[in-house]
Order: C-alpha cells, then structure tokens, then sequence
C-alpha cells in the first residue's frame, strides 16, 4: 500500500443510530448526526465557533410498528448554523407519522421535505432509518421464516447474498443454487 501524505482534519460528521424494543412491543428508532470543524471560524454575525464546537447536533426518535408503520416522530436540535430558525422546523418532522419505513418511504420524505419543506441535514438522517430498522427486526425475522419454513429475507438481496454465491453455500445451504 502506497504511503498517504500528511493530511490535516478539517470537518468530522458522526452518524449514530441505536434501536430500542420498548416493553409495549414497538420500536424507537433514535438517530444522531453531529457535525464539527477542526478548525475554529467566525460566523458572519460575528459568534466564533472553536474546533469541535457543533455545527450541527441534531436527533430525530420515530416510534414504529413491527411492520414498520410510523406512530410517532420527534426531531430535536441543540445545535444549528442558524439557531432558531434552523430549529423552527422541528414540528414539520411530524408528518413522518402515518409513513411506512419500509414502503416507499425514502422517496415520501424527498417529496415532503423537498428544499425549503425540511432541513437537508435531519432528510439525510431520516432517510437512513429504515436499513437500521431492517438490521434490528433481522434475528425475528429470520426466526420466523424460518418457523414458516420461507426463505431469510435478506437472500436476493445484495450481491453477497445472490442464490448462487459462496456466502449463501456456507451460510445457507438449503437455500444455495448452483449456476
């Protein structure tokens, strides 16, 4: 491997996701994006930012169905380039509530969050969801093909998990399709 220059960290975005299953059999999905710089500026109104002071620090929490059905959305910011107005709209994430995550849901959130509709940052958060939820309902959804004797969702699904590939000899080999 070929030696990196030296570099110099100029912005760091932390994504952080985390699933619960709450007692009442419903999931809260919480999504975390923070945004800082390494360096330290001044905003055109005159606030000084320091390296690692947030740019952006935003979380959205859905609470959703098993079948994916969104019941509740609550987006919050405690940090924002434009503060207030930045926060403002907040409350417009609310009609999330009454969306699938797993029926078409990314393309519904382009259409009602389109530009001046929604906040670019907490869009690209959202819009991450429903893989995350995917990965939490795996072990039950597998458990319950395989109880029902269907094959794993996920088979089909990716390149690694073609009918015909390795990964799906070693790892499902009743569900293996030579060429």
């Amino acid at each position: 491997m070929s030696s990196i220059p030296a570099r110099t960290p100029i912005h760091t975005r932390r994504i952080e996701m985390q699933t619960f299953l709450r007692e009442d059999d419903k999931w809260d999905l919480e999504a975390t994006l923070l945004d800082v710089k390494a360096y330290a500026f001044t905003k055109k109104n005159g606030t000084v930012v320091n390296p690692g002071d947030a740019i952006h620090d935003m979380k959205i929490c859905l609470t959703v169905t098993e079948d994916g059905l969104i019941e509740d959305a609550k987006a919050s910011y405690i940090a924002a380039p434009y503060n207030e107005v930045c926060f403002s709209i907040q409350e417009a994430y609310r009609q999330l509530i009454g969306l699938h995550l797993l029926r078409g849901f990314r393309q519904k959130v382009k259409e009602k969050f389109a530009k001046t509709e929604g906040c670019t940052h907490m869009s690209e958060l959202v819009a991450l969801l429903p893989t995350v939820f995917v990965q939490s309902l795996a072990k039950r959804r597998n458990k319950r093909n395989a109880d029902l004797g269907r094959r794993p969702f996920q088979l089909e699904g990716c390149h690694a998990l073609r009918l015909d590939s390795p990964a799906v000899q070693e790892f499902y080999p009743e569900w293996y399709k030579a060429d």
